[in-house]
């Protein structure tokens, strides 16, 4: 009965539907190939009003990219940290805030042709609750070699809100003039 049941559903299959090919989702490792390419030196501009640089750097033979961001007027005389890095089969960021908590993201979405890649929450160290004011989310959207946004969330007390979009533009740009 069970095989009859199984050429029913064939015979009834709408033409050339085992045809099409699956979309592939970039894998973590080529989303790690991507990010590493930002190592240089970036101007950021906020949407909330203020500017400032962020370095990026591959360090330990390249298997890690660590991001130092200075934004005096956002966060006078503070430097923070972000650091990105593949464990096994996961893109993981950590975030070394202002806040003084440490929250580690996880690549959720990578969009396919690596356009973009989503950070979601995935644990935090020095963070007593969920609920304490943290980093939430990232969200990475490449535009060209020279020109990148990234827009963060904060999460505290059980809600999420937009923090802020930041523009990144290369200060040495591998194809000439930047713009804004």
């Amino acid at each position: 009965m069970l095989a009859g049941l199984l050429s029913i559903f064939l015979l009834a299959a709408p033409p050339g539907a085992g045809d099409a090919k699956p979309v592939s989702t970039p894998s973590p490792a080529a989303a790690f190939e991507k990010l590493k390419s930002l190592a240089g030196d970036w101007d950021d501009y906020s949407t909330k009003g203020w500017a400032g640089r962020v370095s990026y750097a591959l360090v330990a033979r390249g298997s890690v990219l660590v991001a130092t961001s200075q934004f005096e007027k956002a966060h006078p005389g503070e430097t923070m940290l972000t650091v990105f890095h593949l464990d096994g089969d996961r893109l993981l960021l950590t975030h070394y805030c202002v806040a003084r908590n440490q929250p580690r993201l996880e690549a959720t979405s990578i969009e396919e042709g690596l356009a973009s890649i989503t950070f979601t929450f995935r644990d935090a160290t020095n963070l007593p609750s969920r609920d304490k004011g943290h980093l939430d989310k990232a969200v990475f959207r490449f535009e060209d070699a020279d020109h990148f946004t990234s827009r963060w969330t904060w999460y505290q007390d059980g809600k999420e809100s937009w923090m802020e979009e930041i523009r990144h533009t290369r200060r040495n740009p591998k194809g000439g003039a930047t713009r804004r």
